[in-house]
């Protein structure tokens, strides 16, 4: 869900959020981005949205306290292509992320040996229950040998 920001006018600039019913500051703002929320910033007067801009003015804030996520190059570029240069540089940030979750991806997988002597188990378990399905489906015959019936003529338990 959308949250909404409203901003007074003025020299103060002062943001207000609906949800919490209270005035916040613009790192606020971008500890709610980094954490997944999403904002949407109206002017109060006009009904204006002033997302963009809000949240250029937060980029520029952290600037200023030394918490620069964003190279001068990347800048330079931002400005002298616009949204192009700013593409380019989420493509490339997504080209590296994948790199990365595949090269873990790939760690983690067996290796191939491993999975040699995995494929061998499992055809030993699938002969041995081949074998058991078999053995379950023709019992054995009786041993032969001795009965376990008492001979003709003689009753169990007594002595000739």
């Amino acid at each position: 869900m959308i949250r909404l920001i409203k901003r007074y006018g003025g020299g103060s600039r002062k943001l207000y959020d609906t949800e919490e019913s209270r005035y916040v500051s613009l790192e606020e703002l971008s500890a709610w981005i980094r954490a997944g929320q999403e904002l949407r910033v109206v002017d109060s007067a006009s009904g204006e949205d002033v997302t963009a801009q809000t949240l250029t003015q937060s980029l520029y804030e952290e600037q200023k306290r030394g918490f620069s996520m964003l190279s001068r190059d990347f800048l330079h570029q931002v400005i002298r292509r616009g949204g192009q240069a700013f593409n380019e540089g989420v493509e490339q940030v997504q080209a590296k992320v994948d790199k990365v979750v595949r090269a873990s991806v790939d760690s983690l997988s067996p290796n191939g040996a491993l999975q040699e002597e995995m494929s061998l188990l499992r055809q030993r378990l699938g002969e041995l229950e081949s074998a058991l399905a078999q053995l379950e489906s023709h019992p054995a015959p009786a041993p032969k040998g001795r009965s376990s019936r008492a001979p003709k003529g003689r009753r169990p338990g007594r002595k000739p």
